[in-house]
């Protein structure tokens, strides 16, 4: 169990070890299942971008493709969330932590919300916890549907478009970032993080 967590959590093991099909299971998962906020979308998109152009037989599916399914992907994975969210209700809040599910990543995405409304939607696809919870925290307040589909594809398109393209583009004109892929996931690591971690701080003061 912990070598497959292990294997979930490394962007480079999930493609190279799971292919295409695994690929858009952790994407959706991340975006849909509460169990997903550890698992590296935001690196996992640019990696799969960049064995695209420089080894496409890994995942078997050209460039256009597999973007498409992508966001497939991640739109049907907030689908999930959304619905969820509706099930669970304000429940959700009473919610008992434990390995797959903590309240504060909720509050965090909820300070999230109220600040920044229903581009939370939008923006969440990039930030780590948040694109996790903020189709689940959408459904709980009941966002309209159509109004939620709307954020929902609008993000999904953003997100894998913008770093699949961005990593595609690279590994043709720069063949050799392959070689620096420790670096680069570990710097998306950081800088999608930081936005998450300067709510949860404010977040914590007006609740201190």
């Amino acid at each position: 169990m912990l070598d497959f967590l292990k294997t979930l959590t490394d962007p480079q093991s999930i493609i190279h070890y799971g292919g295409l099909w695994l690929l858009l299971f952790v994407v959706f998962a991340e975006t849909g299942l509460l169990v997903g906020f550890f698992l590296p979308g935001d690196s996992l998109i640019f990696i799969s971008g960049l064995l695209c152009a420089t080894k496409p037989q890994l995942l078997g599916v050209a460039f256009v493709p597999l973007l498409l399914l992508l966001m497939a992907a991640a739109i049907l994975g907030n689908m999930f969330g959304y619905w969820f969210g509706r099930k669970a209700g304000e429940a959700l809040y009473k919610r008992k932590d434990s390995f797959f599910f903590r309240r504060k990543h909720l509050e965090t995405t909820k300070a999230f919300y109220e600040k920044h409304g229903g581009k939370t939607l939008i923006m969440g696809r990039f930030l780590p916890i948040i694109r996790t919870f903020a189709p689940v925290l959408a459904g709980v307040i009941k966002v309209d549907f159509g109004l939620f589909m709307v954020y929902n594809v609008v993000g999904a398109v953003a997100w894998i478009g913008s770093f699949g393209s961005i990593a595609y583009f690279l590994g043709k004109r720069f063949p050799q970032t392959e070689q620096y892929l420790g670096y680069i996931v570990i710097g998306l690591i950081v800088i999608t993080a930081i936005p998450v971690v300067i709510t949860w701080l404010k977040n914590r003061k007006k609740t201190a």
